[in-house]
């Protein structure tokens, strides 16, 4: 298990059979990830590759970038469970699922697709999840009112939310409440622990915001 991953207390999740929600990264070692999707370090040079399941580190280095969507499932599995299958274990899964596309030349595209991942979330672990093509603010509220889990679509930019957005989607979050006028979500590739762990005006996450999604009832 990826237990180094977790970045603060994490958000609870209502409901007495519901453990907090940990706060998760895609990339193993944490303190690394400001240095590799802003300095240029390949992701493969992460001395704690081993820890996510990979076979090695080539292919860690190409999944490490890919697997938000992932994450997101591994965080709201140990909410659920308090254990949850490695990221490898789950990609190799969703592969199989044909949530993702990995093409000959061991490239993966386009990313995560949400009606086969609906599938295997269902499947394989026993969570029902619903595809939302309108995610409007309004909508996640509802959700998450509801006590939902949101994997929302956002631009992978929402971790600097004090410069404006480049814009919107591309990347995944989970969405864990609504505090007040705020969106509170786990931001897989966030660079520091503010980041991971975020809470920001629900304006501000609008901005970054697809409005599309894949809401997990636990």
């Amino acid at each position: 298990m990826f237990d180094h991953q977790a970045v603060g207390s994490g958000a609870s999740l209502g409901g007495a059979r519901h453990r907090a929600v940990p706060a998760l990264t895609q990339f193993a070692t944490p303190g690394l990830i400001g240095s590799i999707v802003y300095g240029g370090r390949p992701a493969a040079d992460d001395p704690g590759w081993a820890a996510s399941g990979a076979p090695n580190q080539a292919e860690y280095g190409i999944w490490s970038r890919r697997w938000c969507g992932l994450t997101c499932l591994r965080m709201a599995l140990l909410a659920r469970d308090g254990q949850a299958p490695s990221l490898w274990e789950l990609r190799t899964g969703a592969l199989d699922h044909g949530v993702y596309e990995e093409r000959d030349d061991g490239t993966v595209g386009p990313g995560l697709l949400y009606h086969p991942f609906v599938g295997y979330a269902a499947e394989h672990h026993g969570v029902e999840a619903e595809v939302i093509t309108e995610l409007t603010p309004r909508r996640l509220r509802a959700e998450l009112d509801a006590g939902h889990l949101v994997i929302a679509s956002v631009h992978v930019e929402i971790r600097r939310p004090d410069r404006p957005s480049p814009g919107r989607g591309g990347h995944l979050v989970l969405a864990t409440g609504h505090p007040g006028d705020t969106v509170r979500f786990h931001n897989p590739s966030g660079h520091t622990p503010e980041t991971v762990g975020a809470v920001l005006p629900a304006g501000i996450f609008d901005a970054f915001a697809a409005h599309r999604g894949i809401s997990l009832h636990l």
